[in-house]
């Protein structure tokens, strides 16, 4: 079985289950291999039933003192029920459609019941709940087992019998780091890493598997920069962008005054598109600094100089309201420069327009989403290229569009709060700059951690801000419910939220599984005040700008990394009314509440992911990711700091001596194989 066999010539894999891997980007079996888990489940030991553990995975071991009983329901289905006593406390068991379970138990022996705990009518109960004797259980409980990323209609245990088939007859190359970075680092071996990550014999072997993967990916992602920045000829700056005065005065008639970090990263600017070469700048603004006016002026530089400059943003929804913005600015301020839009849900005549608009104007605005570089679009004289919220586009996304143009100068924006080491490895051939101030007028959003049993004040609280006219965010790691994961999904809880507030709140639902048209239509009714809830999983980060939204509430706060948190925290206070942002700690870790309460203490992401990285150890791997913006598959910029160093250390060390990798013909053709399979996006 090679490699690039298709999917399906594994042994069990059909048609059907084969276009359900597709879905999840599985087509080939390097794919399958690469599908890494995205946890693992641990089975508890058991305890007895409490109504702390209510809502909770547990596992409870007793004795069922009568044989099971087999009903119909109303509405047909099979059903098989049984009570197990726990010491002297009793837990309904109820299985669907399972009655070859009713012969796997004999009354009085002890069984051991993995599920959710509930309570109804006052008595726990458990549905679905999975059966172990004691001795299978003590031998399940030492494994990891892994938790993949499912779509509807797949299940955990087909993926696992399709990545074990793989292993066993796939053959898996170890020759891809040099051999003196092998032994130096003291890394298993690459084959050895991939089977360990998705069937770890123990917590310390999938340590030692994620730490060679996560290093291999930065190595090769941290190499092909450095290349790429050698191959780099210093460009000499052809276009003729001066300083104007008129983008002085607009900006001396806004109604608000820049900050001197604003300020800076303007002039910042201005010296790169006056100076002797071409030049790429990234600058970094935490969440609400400011960055669209700083990008503005920049652009408004470029067209009174009678050049084309273009913003890309990652979303349909951002774009028009750049658009909506630039529009406005030039109407209120009688600038006379189109603004052209291009977005993939637009006609094909609503294009046509567009491009003619763009055609007939040297000097003009374009913006838009990945659309800006799909055939048919030509900018003639594009001087300035800017990607806002870049890490949402790849390295050729952006070439792409610089292609469009003659070498123009280009502006990468990002607000995720990079220290600044990572940093200068992550973007080292751009020159930086930062906005940490945050605009005038704007009031620290207040943060609070609060446990379950708070949650009806937290409610509380958010009626009362919907009543003052007000919107909220409410945060959900998972899209559905999950039967090993616990943690809050965006469909149920919209239905219980729905039910608390007996309908009298208009709650709109966001997730990354809806499609493009709805996502924007969720996203656009929300900016517009036309739901008072939205209810959404993290794709709500790079969103719309809602100044009417004073509440950011987060469930399973515990699960996310503090970078996230305050991501998401950053989509309230953008106004003028006072923000709150309300962090739900689920855990019972006092390490989890530790670094939970860092974000009480500050409002500036590049202190949060300061702190965070100096809490955050091995242990903390299973959450939802800090820096998956950047889709490594395995290695996160936070958690993996040390080993992103170490691995710009050792390219550095092979640049340094053989600039072309001409002794090292291997490691080039592994760095294609890398680049070709398009393992991060950055």
């Amino acid at each position: 079985m090679e490699l690039l066999s298709p999917i399906d010539t594994i042994k069990g894999v059909g048609e059907k289950t084969t276009k359900l891997l597709n879905k999840l980007g599985v087509y080939t079996i390097s794919d399958i291999l690469l599908f890494f888990p995205r946890t693992y489940l641990i089975y508890p030991e058991p305890i007895a039933p409490n109504r702390d553990a209510i809502d909770s995975l547990i596992s409870v071991a007793g004795r069922i003192k009568t044989s099971p009983k087999y009903f119909k329901s109303k509405n047909h289905m099979d059903v098989l029920s049984a009570t197990v006593y726990v010491a002297d406390i009793p837990v309904d068991l109820v299985w669907f459609n399972s009655n070859y379970l009713k012969n796997s138990f004999e009354p009085g022996k002890v069984y051991i019941f993995y599920g959710r705990l509930s309570f109804d009518k006052g008595r726990f109960k458990m549905s679905q709940p999975q059966i172990f004797t004691p001795e299978k259980y003590e031998e399940i409980k030492k494994q990891l087992l892994p938790i993949y990323h499912l779509t509807k209609g797949l299940s955990n245990n087909l993926v696992t019998k399709a990545v074990r088939e793989a292993l066993d007859k796939c053959k898996i190359s170890d020759d891809r780091l040099p051999e003196e970075i092998e032994s130096k680092n003291d890394f298993i071996s690459y084959s050895q890493a991939i089977k360990a990550y998705h069937f770890p014999e123990s917590y310390d072997e999938l340590l030692k598997a994620r730490k060679r993967l996560a290093y291999e990916e930065m190595f090769f992602f941290i190499l092909n920069s450095r290349l790429q920045e050698n191959n780099i000829a210093a460009l000499p700056n052809e276009f003729d962008i001066t300083h104007h005065q008129f983008t002085d005065d607009f900006m001396d008639s806004l109604e608000f005054a820049l900050t001197d970090d604003q300020l800076k990263v303007l002039s910042d600017i201005r010296a790169d598109l006056s100076g002797e070469y071409v030049t790429q700048r990234l600058i970094q603004g935490d969440v609400g600094s400011g960055k669209t006016i700083v990008a503005f002026l920049a652009m408004l530089d470029v067209a009174l100089s009678g050049y084309q400059a273009a913003i890309m943003a990652p979303t349909e929804v951002l774009a028009k309201q750049h658009y909506i913005s630039f529009t406005k600015w030039c109407n209120d301020y009688g600038i006379d420069i189109p603004v052209a839009l291009f977005t993939g849900s637009m006609k094909v005549s609503e294009k046509k327009q567009m491009q003619k608009l763009v055609d007939e104007n040297e000097s003009c605005f374009i913006i838009g989403t990945h659309a800006l570089i799909s055939e048919g679009r030509d900018y003639k004289k594009l001087a300035l290229v800017i990607t806002d919220e870049q890490h949402r586009f790849g390295v050729s996304q952006r070439d792409k569009l610089s292609l469009k143009g003659e070498n123009p100068h280009i502006i990468v924006m990002s607000a995720t709060p990079i220290p600044r080491t990572l940093a200068m490895i992550l973007y080292g051939n751009m020159h930086a700059s930062v906005i940490k101030q945050l605009p005038g007028g704007r009031l620290p959003i207040k943060t609070c951690v609060i446990k379950e049993s708070m949650r009806n004040t937290a409610y509380k609280f958010v009626s009362d801000e919907i009543e003052k006219g007000h919107q909220v965010y409410i945060i959900c790691p998972l899209v559905e419910a999950s039967e090993t994961t616990e943690a809050q999904n965006v469909i149920d809880y919209s239905k219980k939220l729905k039910e608390h507030f007996k309908d009298k709140y208009r709650i709109g639902v966001l997730h990354g599984k809806m499609k493009p048209a709805d996502k924007n239509q969720v996203m656009e009714d929300f900016a517009n005040h036309s739901t008072d809830i939205l209810v959404s999983t993290t794709v709500v980060e790079v969103g719309v700008n809602v100044p009417n939204a004073t509440v950011m509430m987060i469930e399973n706060a515990n699960r996310f990394g503090l970078a996230a948190l305050h991501q998401l925290r950053g989509r309230v206070g953008r106004g003028d009314a006072q923000s709150y942002c309300i962090l739900m700690n689920e855990s019972r870790d006092d390490k989890q509440s530790e670094r939970l309460n860092i974000m009480l203490k500050s409002n500036d992401g590049f202190y949060i992911a300061k702190e965070d990285l100096k809490l955050r150890g091995p242990g903390d791997m299973f959450g939802v990711r800090q820096s998956g913006e950047f889709s490594f598959r395995v290695a996160d910029i936070y958690q993996d700091a040390d080993e992103l160093e170490l691995a710009s250390k050792d390219v550095d060390s092979i640049i340094k001596v053989d600039p072309k990798l001409e002794n090292y013909p291997k490691l080039r053709s592994t760095l294609n194989l890398f680049l070709a399979d398009q393992f991060y996006v950055l």
